[in-house]
């Protein structure tokens, strides 16, 4: 007989509680965060109506890129990304692909479908990028890269936003060879016409699925028959390019026939959309993937409170405060965590907790007012969202050993920058804030941000922002989410201040100075609202509050799911520094 259980259990067995239940529901908070929530809803809707309509694609035998996804992830797991990501705002009003983290076949993998509804698929400006952030996700995580190809080529009247360039559209191809380098497989569904840009989507990938009518080729049929060596149309061409069109459009270039029976670069062909889906989901099958049983410290259990109550507790005021245990005790499985060193840096949390029963790491900014005396280097009271001098060496700290036990790691962004002044400047402020990003970066451990509302300054980038490319899988924002340099206010100010005084010196009016900082300060609102930073690429996606926690039993699940290395868990050194 064999007594299994779980390892190291006097510590993750039952952890200490954290949270309690919510008292009373603030119904105007409630609304106000509901509405952005419902903005965003639109965004994204506007995004999936966009193009063909469904139903005559569906008359014609041909699925939307949004019903192959539907099909191919399994319920309940999809975390969509870059949803409404338009960075050049472009006139399609997205980047022509749609991409997120799901299960296939019961396995991780970040996903990403070609726009077919939009000029059937075409590469658009701003797409390049899209499809590097989706790429680095599958580099950070170790994850299989999963295509659902249909791409026509490149949207050819805007080649110089979208060709060229050290990230532009011939990037993808480079960085498909270095994940098969790194060993992360990419598979990909080949539907429709894919020329050019479109054939080297289709060629890159490790393993080749197509669907009977694909094709894949260097040129398609437009290309082929318009090259001409005039330099320019007359009727002479015009009629040559009649009868080329005509007998590609019959016969393009690069069939299944070809790229099966001749070159034998696609694997396998399949005659219905549901067949290229379920040789995916074959294929993904036979990856490398531990049972979670090997890295699970205890069983997955729901946190003890409601998520509904994030709507209550995190206000869209963002002058108020709150308290984030109780946001922390609202994602942690049964509000359980292990606060490393609570009584140093209480500006800081950090501590341990379960997420679907993996360990993982979650630094977060306590907010409100600290106890008298703190910061020990100033007469002023620190205030929670600000990095003071233990705070920061705390971090580093934490960091360090997270990547010395493997643990994957969590930010929950609230801050309005970092300690200020001289007496900042003498307890070394920049320095143990350029100290973190170093910690970070030689941690090697892959991390998930959430900008819960502020996220402002240098602190957005040394608190694990999306920043730190080779540790940042993704981050994500919610309903009030903001991201800026500095308050819009303060902006003012300092683009004006000095103006007002030469005013004022010169008997002026300050009326003019004035509007123009107000103008200043609309502007900062403007462009630091949820859905600026998910359309603009701040943050990979907006939220809703109670889904949250999906999107970090996602990241965990993916980190545990085929890690490049790991420390064994009765060897983590964390946890025993925590309990002492």
């Amino acid at each position: 007989m064999i007594n299994s259980g779980y390892p190291l259990h006097p510590y993750f067995k039952e952890m200490p509680s954290i949270g309690r239940a919510l008292t009373r529901t603030l119904k105007q908070n409630v609304e106000e965060l509901k509405q952005q929530e419902e903005l965003i809803a639109k965004e994204v809707e506007r995004v999936r109506n966009n193009g063909k309509a469904t139903e005559l694609m569906n008359e014609k035998g041909e699925w939307t890129a949004w019903q192959r996804l539907e099909y191919l992830v399994d319920p309940g797991t999809w975390c969509p990304l870059h949803t409404i990501y338009d960075p050049l705002e472009n006139a399609e009003g997205n980047t022509g692909v749609i991409d997120g983290l799901g299960k296939i076949a019961g396995k991780w993998a970040i996903i990403i479908a070609s726009n077919n509804k939009v000029m059937a698929g075409a590469w658009l400006s701003g797409q390049a990028d899209n499809v590097l952030r989706v790429t680095d996700i599958a580099k950070t995580l170790h994850l299989p890269l999963v295509w659902v190809l249909n791409c026509s080529g490149a949207k050819l009247m805007e080649q110089e936003r979208l060709y060229p360039n050290r990230r532009g559209s011939g990037t993808p191809f480079f960085r498909h060879a270095e994940l098969q380098k790194l060993g992360i497989p990419i598979i990909v569904g080949i539907y429709g016409t894919n020329p050019a840009g479109g054939g080297y989507h289709a060629i890159s990938p490790s393993i080749l699925i197509g669907h009977q009518k694909c094709n894949m080729a260097v040129g398609g049929a437009g290309i082929v028959s318009g090259m001409s060596p005039k330099g320019y149309i007359d009727d002479e061409v015009a009629e040559g390019l009649i009868e080329q069109t005509r007998m590609f459009k019959a016969t393009p270039p690069g069939r299944v026939e070809i790229h099966q029976g001749g070159t034998g670069f696609i694997r396998d062909v399949c005659d219905t959309e549901e067949d290229v889906l379920n040789d995916i989901r074959s294929y993904m099958a036979t990856l490398p993937a531990y049972d979670p049983k090997f890295f699970r410290v205890a069983p997955s259990v729901e946190p003890k409170y409601p998520a509904d109550d994030l709507y209550s507790l995190v206000p869209m005021n963002q002058k108020r405060t709150y308290s984030m245990p109780e946001v922390l005790a609202r994602l942690f499985d049964n509000s359980e965590h292990m606060e490393f060193r609570p009584d140093y840096g209480p500006e800081m949390y950090c501590g341990l907790a379960k997420i679907d029963g993996f360990v993982c790491g979650f630094v977060a900014n306590n907010q409100g007012l600290m106890a008298d005396g703190y910061p020990k280097y100033a007469e002023y009271k620190a205030i929670g969202g600000k990095l003071y001098r233990e705070g920061l060496i705390k971090m580093n700290e934490f960091v360090t050993l997270c990547g010395r036990d493997r643990v994957p790691m969590i930010w929950v962004q609230d801050t309005t920058g970092i300690d200020v002044g001289d007496i900042a400047e003498q307890a070394e402020m920049l320095g143990l804030g350029m100290s973190l990003i170093y910690s970070i970066e030689q941690s090697d451990v892959p991390m998930m941000t959430i900008v819960l509302r502020k996220g402002t300054a240098a602190a957005h980038y040394v608190l694990g922002g999306p920043q730190a490319n080779n540790n940042n899988a993704f981050t994500i924002g919610t309903a009030a989410t903001e991201i800026y340099v500095m308050h819009g206010e303060t902006a003012a100010a300092a683009s004006y201040a000095r103006r007002l005084v030469k005013d004022r010196d010169d008997g002026k009016p300050l009326d003019g100075t004035i509007a123009k900082m107000n103008e200043i300060i609309q502007m900062y609102n403007d462009k630091s609202r949820p859905a600026y930073c998910a359309s603009h690429g701040l943050v990979d996606e907006i939220v809703d509050m109670p889904y949250l926690r999906n999107y970090c039993k996602a990241f965990v699940g993916s980190y545990y799911q085929n890690p490049k290395s790991f420390c064994a868990t009765h060897q983590m050194l964390t946890p025993r520094i925590i309990k002492g």
